[in-house]
């Protein structure tokens, strides 16, 4: 297992619609594996598989941080069937440094979902793990959390993203013959 480079916005990656996963191969395991890994590590919550790079349709979650076996999932091709409720918290993103704000979110949902066999499952979650199951899922389709802001907090979320934009551009390398 490895800890993964977390994409930072404004990577591309974060933006893209992730292609749903065919092959259940041993590369699978491994990439969520190291996923897991990567968000023990960070500290994190969920991560989803564009936040290393990999534009598909994988997210893990786990709560507990590490602490509750129990409380890890691996989600493959997930999607929320019901949602009932209304909370309204906090949210932050391993892949936008630096910028919290509060998010409505459902208080309640229901995942469909493969493990890493392939098999359905369905899972049932309510307040943070709710929060943080809506949050990976939005990354599958390119969604971010600061996209769900209005009015004052939208702004100020843009200027912070901003200076994220300019700190990522000094980063990347010069194309060839410039």
């Amino acid at each position: 297992m490895a800890v993964l480079p977390i994409r930072i916005y404004p990577d591309p990656v974060l933006r893209q619609q992730c292609r749903p996963v065919e092959d259940f191969d041993p590369a699978l395991r491994a990439l969520a594996e190291d996923m897991v890994e990567t968000m023990h590590a960070a500290p994190g919550v969920g991560l989803a598989a564009p936040q290393v790079g990999v534009a598909i349709r994988l997210a893990v979650v786990d709560v507990s941080v590490g602490k509750e076996p129990d409380s890890l999932h691996v989600l493959i091709n997930p999607r929320i069937v019901d949602r009932a409720g209304e909370q309204v918290d906090v949210e932050a993103c391993l892949s936008i440094p630096e910028l919290s704000d509060k998010v409505k979110r459902p208080r309640r949902v229901r995942v469909e979902a493969l493990d890493l066999d392939g098999k359905p499952y369905e899972l049932e979650a309510e307040a943070l793990f709710a929060r943080v199951l809506c949050h990976e899922l939005d990354h599958l389709d390119g969604i971010l959390f600061f996209d769900h802001l209005r009015g004052l907090r939208k702004e100020r979320a843009r200027r912070h993203l901003k200076r994220l934009r300019r700190a990522w551009e000094e980063r990347q390398p010069m194309p060839a013959g410039v």
